[in-house]
């Protein structure tokens, strides 16, 4: 069943326009995106977000803030200011990883090239650069395994990958030792998870976790094409890193699942970019940017249900 037949039968069953919009201080004139999913730093909630005006486009900078309350985040002003879009946070050996997107503008409003760029460190104030992903791949994402390892999820798209599966832009998966491997080369390399996507989709790794049974569960995006509307759905899965299965492959939630509101440009109208989730009293959260301009939240059934716990 394509990713447009899945939308409409869970858009029926579920009940939609049940999330909330964030509110962010701090940068009054900007809009606030497709953020990091919240994590804890010092037993205080933080955040990652992507910071635009609405008129401009590739002009992104990625900023900190910081939980005031359940729908309010505040600017956190003396932190490092990232020339990046997108961004993402996850742990490994106890350092903070974090990731976005750098986009090279040859002229204004003319890309020239995008990389994945990664910082690490263990204060959220020295964050120091350490690597850079493959030219014109988005969305890297790594985790560490229940051995220590590290999985990466790739995200190659190259017009070469239509003839072969049907899609430009697919995932791939690989396991190595340490950081210090993770290098455009191997992030290249990485083999494709087959049967993610259908002809004309699309999609992406947003967000993995370690489950307490040594799999890994995904949080990610779905896409395809409706006329000129691109159409984004969140989706989940469960990936055996070592047997490469995956089960548990679903939509959890699209835009309906969000309150109505604007978009950056008409065509996006229908998009949703997940953050991730976290578990907060007991309830299972879902974060997400809506639209290119907006980030909303929206309570979820926990998608790995029967597969473990985020560890």
């Amino acid at each position: 069943m394509n990713v447009t037949q899945q939308k409409k039968i869970f858009e029926l069953q579920h009940i939609t326009n049940t999330g909330e919009i964030l509110e962010f201080d701090g940068v009054p004139g900007f809009d606030v995106y497709n953020c990091s999913q919240p994590f804890i730093f010092n037993e205080e909630w933080y955040m990652y977000g992507r910071v635009e005006k609405r008129s401009e486009w590739m002009n992104s900078h990625v900023r900190l803030f910081k939980k005031r309350s359940e729908l309010q985040w505040s600017l956190v002003n003396n932190a490092m200011i990232y020339q990046l879009e997108d961004p993402y946070i996850t742990k490994i050996k106890n350092h903070i990883v974090l990731g976005g997107t750098h986009v090279q503008v040859k002229q204004e409003n003319f890309l020239g090239a995008y990389y994945g760029y990664f910082y690490y460190g263990q204060e959220l104030d020295n964050l120091k650069y350490f690597t850079t992903g493959p030219r014109n791949m988005k969305d890297i994402r790594i985790v560490e395994l229940k051995d220590g390892r590290i999985g990466i999820f790739s995200r190659p798209r190259d017009t070469a990958l239509i003839k072969k599966y049907g899609s430009e832009s697919l995932i791939g998966f690989i396991v190595v030792d340490s950081l210090e491997e993770l290098t455009a080369e191997t992030i290249y390399q990485a083999p494709i998870l087959p049967n993610l996507f259908e002809n004309g989709e699309w999609g992406g790794v947003n967000q993995a976790y370690l489950l307490d049974s040594g799999k890994i569960g995904v949080i990610g995006h779905r896409a395809y094409k409706n006329g000129d509307q691109k159409v984004y759905t969140v989706i989940s899965f469960v990936l055996d890193p070592i047997t490469r299965q995956i089960d548990n492959y679903k939509i959890i939630a699209t835009r309906k699942s969000f309150p109505k509101g604007p978009a950056k440009r008409s065509h996006l109208q229908d998009c949703c970019f997940p953050s991730g989730i976290t578990i907060e009293k007991g309830k299972c959260i879902l974060y997400s940017g809506l639209g290119d301009c907006n980030e909303g939240i929206v309570e979820i059934p926990y998608p790995f249900k029967n597969d473990g716990s985020i560890c």
